[in-house]
This record gives C-alpha cells, structure tokens and sequence, in this order.
C-alpha cells in the first residue's frame, strides 16, 4: 500500500500564501503522476495542478499564483499558493499515481487539508 500525508493548510487573509506538503510512502517502484486536487462545499472535486515527467498542467483559475513542485528523491510534491483568494477556499487533496514493488499500479490520495481564505 501507499501513504500520502498533507500538511500545510491553514487560515489566511485574501493576498495571502500558503505551502502545502505531500509525502508518499510504502511499497513504491516508481511515481509517474503527481498533483494537488481540491474541492469545495458543494462542488465536484477538481484538478487544481498535476505533473507528469516533464510535464506540469494548471488549472486556469491558478495559473501566475500556483506552483508545483515534486521530489522524486523524498517522494513528495508541494503546492506553493500566492495571492490567495476567498474562491480558493476548499479542502485540498493530493494524489499520487506509479507502481509499487509488486508491480501493480496504484493511485492514492491524502486525507486532505483545509484552506480558508477569508478576511
């Protein structure tokens, strides 16, 4: 099995940043997928950033104020959010996808972590 673990979340005032932290760990060969998910009172959970190899796609409404950033040393990714606002306001997951020793694929996610931008 796989374990994420988040951290990071928090209260904040509008303008604000915040750094989230996830850490895989368990039986893992290898990590193909790494992104930050979130979803707020009402709404579907949707992608907010994801990487995958050289590749890193944002959600519209983060692009110039999210970034990510992965270890594949320490097996993590983090999400740095800048000039926070009050509709960034959700619980926010991570989610990893790879392969463990036994060669089975698998995709995981953390328990997830709550940011709450208000003034």
């Amino acid at each position: 099995q796989v374990q994420l673990v988040e951290s990071g979340g928090g209260l904040v005032q509008p303008g604000g940043s915040l750094r989230l932290s996830c850490a895989a760990s368990g039986r893992i060969f290898s990590i193909n997928v790494m992104g930050w998910y979130r979803q707020a009172p009402g709404k579907e959970r949707e992608s907010v950033a994801v990487t995958s190899g050289g590749t890193t796609n944002y959600a519209d409404f983060v692009k110039g104020r999210f970034t990510i950033s992965r270890d594949n040393a320490k097996n993590t990714v983090s999400l740095q959010m800048n000039n926070l606002k009050p509709e960034d306001t959700a619980v926010y997951y991570c989610n990893v996808r790879g392969t463990t020793y036994s060669y089975q694929n698998f995709s995981s996610w953390g328990q997830g972590t709550q940011v709450t931008v208000s003034s």
